[in-house]
């Protein structure tokens, strides 16, 4: 017999790749063999399944699904020539959600061990079909998968609080996760601005708690508070009704539905409505965006009928919501109001309490206790760990991935949720060109990255890694349609990420499984973001040269740039490579697919050469690992940052910046600039003051100069300020330079009184 040809064994396993990618299934199957022909969807098609008592839910789905893009109706005949098969085997496990399924020209069977499992491989069968009623044949292709998810929470979350969307808003948000198989809806029902479940027992927290003075003619923060006599016209709740229903609608689409009630912060729309919960027992309106000036936020961790209430809350919350897990929030507690409640400190006191961490570990440790007591587990954002962790909590880490690193190395369950790249709130694209966002930067090929094992956890601790979620605050979004363009696509990268074996991933697999799904969102009306069309523009600074290197996440796309500042167009130098620069200069670049110059507005980056750049740099305090930019050293990389605060900034959070440049030689230098940000909405403020320092051997030094800051704390608009000490030429081999924190927050600020940030770029040394 011959042997096959090395060209021809590559040719067909290409094709079996190529074939693999026609059926274009999000999330990728484990194992998805591809064969010739195809199974014919007509009336003449017979469903069928064992355990009717478990399947006849998710049969009835199936059938409503398939008369929704034809109008057939699937028949039960026994006897059919043609059948698709559903078969649950034993013996059953509910968690556990693989799938096998087999297409042939006359069968389709689908087997698993539980209703999730046959779920999951009809998804995968429908997304084989047109996504809207046509008069095209329904034609499956003959395939085998071998399919089960990586991971078992595979989350979104959605804000309600900020704005309220009705429960078909929600129904549709549920069923968009059904299809990319994720099974979690983590549900964010109570927060200062609005109340959203009905409780029984407390009618006031819908009465008052859910509405609020319509102001959304006006950015967030920026709101003025309610005043006595203005009438609250927005926002809305949940009938406990309308929730079981959804709660049901949910359960015939494998999704769980994890209900968040905020506690002990974040409540101002309760204490809106009963005044007695908070520590100052005043009353006040319901908080209308973001300034919390004079206004209670928390409950009194000192007073038992709070307690009382929460079990009363928690105790009709987990009547409708039948989930494992019982969301209570945890985060952003500001304390400043119980160092000066006496009944918070007598309860510190009795308790044997050594500071308010420990007092909010006590509320949270009590609540859980409630919790676990309802057979229920408790889980909470990763503030829960200060002050020590509940016993059998669940920690969601969202502050990045410490606290859910932290968490792990003890033993702890931990939900990753790092607002770098799951907040779906960060704008995706842009942001010239994009609806308002609050801010940062996670784009599609980000979320796709992701890798929700963080690699500093021991391989031994992954396990309690149970899976990843995306979140959507809604400061910013007001309508459906915005909630679709924000979760639309990146939430069919996450469902990848979290369910595909982390070795099959792959961005250009993925990009090309994308496109038919782009186009049944926009035969569905959905919207979406149809790409992150802006070049990334990314120096390599190294021995005092910089690179310039460019990027698109665009499909197809070609790049164009300039050099000189001017706009480029297809006219301009093509990008191929990375390349030198010899000069200071301003980079732009824009994305050119089919001829066409994609996007609003060009890339553009400020590149300035200097004694400094490819320098090594040293701290005396650490960057913060959510702002590290390009690496340690992003002071010396030749870029100017910009107003994009997750971009080129290296942050410090209450500490100063003290960091020593090494030129690598003894040079003359008279000028040194430090460029620093102001961003009073992101807790962002200049330093006191910048002092430079010189040295030749790096153990002596002395300084070139100091330089105040003469710009107000409470200026609110985004400023970028140069801090520069200009002084007699001298040499030196060293430059140290200190940026100065501010104290605190300043007066107003609704951080007043806590540590602000310090963000700094670049160190210019002429």
């Amino acid at each position: 017999m011959k042997r096959m040809s090395g060209v021809l064994l590559a040719a067909m396993l290409l094709l079996g790749k190529l074939q693999a990618q026609q059926v274009s299934i999000i999330p990728q199957p484990a194992k998805l063999e591809v064969l010739s022909g195809h199974f014919l969807i007509n009336a003449a098609v017979s469903l069928q399944y064992n355990e009717p008592a478990l399947l006849k839910p998710v049969a009835d789905w199936f059938k409503a699904a398939i008369a929704d893009v034809s109008g057939i109706r699937l028949s039960t005949q026994p006897n059919a020539a043609r059948r698709i098969v559903l078969q649950l085997t034993t013996p059953v496990k509910p968690t556990d959600e693989s799938y096998t399924l087999d297409v042939s020209a006359n069968l389709i069977t689908i087997k698993a061990k539980s209703y999730g499992g046959i779920f999951y491989g009809m998804q995968s069968v429908l997304q084989t079909l047109p996504a809207i009623r046509t008069n095209a044949l329904l034609q499956v292709p003959c395939m085998r998968v071998q399919d089960a998810p990586r991971f078992g929470w595979r989350g979104m979350h959605l804000d309600v609080s900020r704005h309220f969307f009705g429960p078909e808003v929600i129904k549709q948000y549920i069923d968009l996760m059904a299809t990319y198989k994720m099974n979690t809806f983590h549900w964010h029902l109570v927060d200062d601005q609005g109340w959203r479940i009905e409780i029984k027992k407390y009618p006031k927290l819908t009465s008052v708690g859910a509405w609020r003075v319509d102001q959304n003619d006006k950015v967030w923060g920026s709101r003025p508070q309610a005043k006595a006599g203005e009438t609250p016209t927005y926002g809305g709740y949940y009938t406990q009704a309308q929730l079981k229903e959804i709660v049901a609608y949910a359960r015939q689409r494998n999704v769980t539905i994890v209900p968040e009630i905020e506690m002990p912060g974040h409540v101002a729309s309760a204490i809106a409505a009963y005044p007695e919960l908070s520590c100052t027992q005043q009353p006040q309106l319901p908080l209308t965006g973001g300034d919390y000036t004079n206004m209670s936020s928390n409950y009194c961790a000192g007073n038992d009928s709070v307690f009382t209430f929460l079990q009363d809350v928690l105790t009709e919350t987990m009547a409708i919501f039948p989930s494992t897990y019982i969301h209570i929030g945890g985060d952003e507690v500001d304390k400043g109001p119980w160092k000066k409640c006496a009944r918070c400190q007598q309860r510190m006191q009795q308790q044997g309490l050594k500071n308010e961490e420990e007092l909010q570990s006590y509320f949270i440790q009590r609540i859980e206790k409630f919790v676990v007591s309802k057979g229920r587990k408790m889980i909470g954002w990763d503030e829960i760990l200060e002050g020590g962790l509940a016993p059998e909590a669940t920690v969601m880490s969202w502050r990045g991935e410490a606290g859910g690193i932290e968490a792990a190395k003890m033993n702890h369950d931990v939900v990753m949720t790092p607002g770098s790249p799951c907040y779906f709130d960060h704008y995706q694209a842009g942001p010239e060109g994009e609806p308002r966002a609050i801010g940062g930067m996670n784009t599609l090929q980000k979320v796709y990255s992701y890798e929700p094992i963080p690699a500093e956890l021991p391989a031994d601790k992954a396990r309690y890694v149970l899976g990843a979620q995306a979140n959507l605050w809604t400061e910013y979004i007001t309508t459906a349609e915005h909630v679709e363009y924000m979760v639309l696509p990146r939430m069919l990268a996450l469902a990848e990420v979290v369910w595909s074996p982390k070795e099959t991933r792959d961005w250009q697999g993925f990009n090309q499984r994308l496109q038919p799904h782009f186009r049944a969102f926009e035969q569905k009306g959905l919207h979406y973001s149809k790409g992150n069309f802006t070049v990334n523009i990314k120096p390599v600074s190294a021995n005092g040269q910089v690179q310039v290197q460019l990027s698109t996440e665009a499909m197809n796309g070609a790049i164009y740039y300039s050099t000189d500042g001017s706009e480029p167009n297809v006219t301009s130098q093509r990008y191929t490579s990375p390349f030198t620069l010899q000069q200071s200069a301003v980079v732009k670049a824009v994305t050119v697919i089919q001829g066409e110059v994609m996007g609003v507005k060009a890339a553009s980056q400020s590149f300035v050469l200097h004694k400094a750049v490819g320098s090594a740099v040293q701290y005396v305090h650490p960057v913060s690992r959510y702002y590290q930019a390009d690496g340690l050293n992003s002071l010396t990389d030749g870029i100017r940052g910009m107003h994009a605060v997750g971009k080129f900034w290296h942050g410090f959070s209450g500490k100063d910046l003290v960091a020593t440049v090494d030129l690598g030689s003894s040079k003359t230098i008279q000028q040194v600039t430090l460029g620093c940000l102001q961003r009073y909405n992101d807790w962002i403020f200049l330093p006191q003051s910048v002092m430079v320092e010189y040295s030749i051997d790096g153990q002596s030094f002395t300084t070139l100069g100091t330089v105040s800051n003469t710009v107000s704390s409470n200026e609110k608009a985004s400023i970028i300020k140069d801090f520069t000490v200009k002084a007699a030429a001298v040499k030196a081999r060293y430059v140290r330079v200190t940026a100065k924190v501010i104290d605190a927050c300043p007066k107003g600020h609704s951080g007043e009184g806590k540590v602000g940030w310090l963000f700094a770029d670049e160190i210019i040394v002429e």
